[in-house]
């Protein structure tokens, strides 16, 4: 049990997943959401990913640039160089307390966020967001809030949480 969702179908060896099809990053629903999850587990878990986009995201792609790049990006060579250049381990994440979520962001070059997210509303759709859902069974109002702080990716009536919570750092992590 690599304990990574069973929705991508993937290939553990030691570190490394090989993640056998191209992932839906087009915003087309349960399928991005569901592509996005897998990628935020495998970074929490900090395994090395190969995969590839079955085409470019019609949103801001800079939203995923703390999860591993793909190999490849179908007509966003631009795209994935910045990608390739921005991403780094923990650049965004998130940790939790009893009754909070705390949430450390450093995807925009030259700055360092930390968000506490202690509203009873937000906390429950952050929490709830660690699984791909639809858009009718959460909390609108706060999936606007967490997706206006580019915490939250929501595609095609569908969401879900972008910082992993990391349960692996490499050695060392000080560097981060």
């Amino acid at each position: 049990m690599s304990g990574l969702p069973g929705s991508v179908p993937h290939r553990l060896t030691g570190r490394r997943v090989e993640v056998a099809e191209p992932l839906d990053l087009g915003g087309r629903g349960r399928r991005t959401a569901e592509a996005v999850r897998f990628l935020r587990e495998c970074q929490g878990l900090g395994l090395s990913v190969g995969w590839r986009a079955a085409d470019g995201p019609p949103y801001d792609p800079a939203v995923l640039h703390h999860l591993p790049p793909p190999d490849e990006l179908p007509g966003a060579a631009g795209d994935l160089s910045l990608w390739r250049a921005r991403y780094a381990h923990g650049i965004l994440y998130h940790r939790r307390g009893p009754g909070f979520v705390t949430v450390m962001d450093r995807r925009q070059e030259g700055t360092a966020v930390r968000l506490t997210l202690d509203h009873p509303e937000l906390l429950a759709a952050f929490l709830r967001l660690q699984e791909p859902t639809a858009l009718d069974a959460v909390d609108r109002e706060a999936v606007g809030l967490l997706t206006a702080e580019r915490l939250v990716l929501t595609a095609g009536g569908w969401a879900v949480a972008l910082p992993p919570r990391i349960r692996r750092w490499p050695v060392p992590c000080t560097a981060i």
